[in-house]
């Protein structure tokens, strides 16, 4: 259940790559604490674009995003992560020579003290963290990197976590287990924005959702609102991911 403090507010947002050209144009979303926000729509909608304006990656040209009330517009990604917000991206989102150890030491370098304690929590959740500790994130399947690169974020004891396609390029087992993963980090008190192709799936276990089509958030709704929307069925539902 949600509190109604809003941790992450985007505000009209307008933002995009090259000069001129804008992905996002006039983006609004809401998340509440503990919330699971769920950001879907067709290809080039800018989902992807969204979370890394976020998270500073992309050029703002106009409007605000704020955490806790407080803007971090300019603000670079140590920053952010002292801010409490972490990022998992779509692909490259491991070091592939480091070990699973040193992958998630990599993620507590601002308060390397807590590394034992925040391990406890991350295998909490990933339970089968344990025995890969020793291997090289390079040697995983897809599956095993996701689970690194989320537990890796999770080190930084967020309290905003944004995820990029977290089910991408896995097998159909691997997504549902992926999307457990993502529900019970979310009921642990993170509050999650996670860009989804699997709009089903996605909708199905977020407490809100928005669908973005060409940069501007066209729907937005409880994910079974969304889910049972006739417009957003066959605009979008019926193209995306099943």
């Amino acid at each position: 259940m949600s509190e109604e403090r809003v941790v992450v507010e985007i505000k009209d947002v307008h933002a995009g790559y090259l000069p001129g050209v804008n992905i996002l144009n006039g983006t609004n979303l809401v998340a509440r604490a503990g919330e699971l926000i769920g950001i879907i729509g067709p290809n080039g909608a800018g989902k992807s674009t969204l979370l890394k304006a976020i998270f500073g990656m992309v050029q703002v040209r106009s409007g605000d995003i704020t955490v806790d009330g407080e803007s971090i517009l300019g603000l670079d990604a140590d920053r952010l992560v002292g801010r409490g917000v972490a990022f998992v991206p779509q692909t490259n989102n491991v070091f592939p020579s480091l070990t699973v150890a040193e992958n998630l030491q990599m993620g507590i370098y601002q308060k390397p003290r807590k590394y034992a304690e925040r391990l406890e929590f991350v295998s909490s959740i990933f339970g089968e963290l344990g025995g890969r500790l020793g291997q090289r994130a390079g040697s995983l399947s897809g599956g095993e990197r996701q689970m690194v690169a989320m537990c890796r974020a999770l080190m930084m004891e967020p309290s905003v976590l944004l995820l990029d396609e977290p089910s991408a390029g896995l097998s159909p087992v691997r997504q549902d287990d992926a999307f457990i993963r993502v529900s019970e980090i979310n009921k642990a008190g993170v509050t999650t924005i996670m860009v989804e192709q699997n709009a089903r799936r996605c909708l199905q276990i977020c407490d809100r959702g928005y669908v973005l089509d060409q940069g501007r958030d066209a729907y937005e709704g409880s994910g079974r609102e969304l889910l049972n929307d006739p417009k957003v069925i066959a605009l979008y539902l019926g193209t995306l991911g099943a």
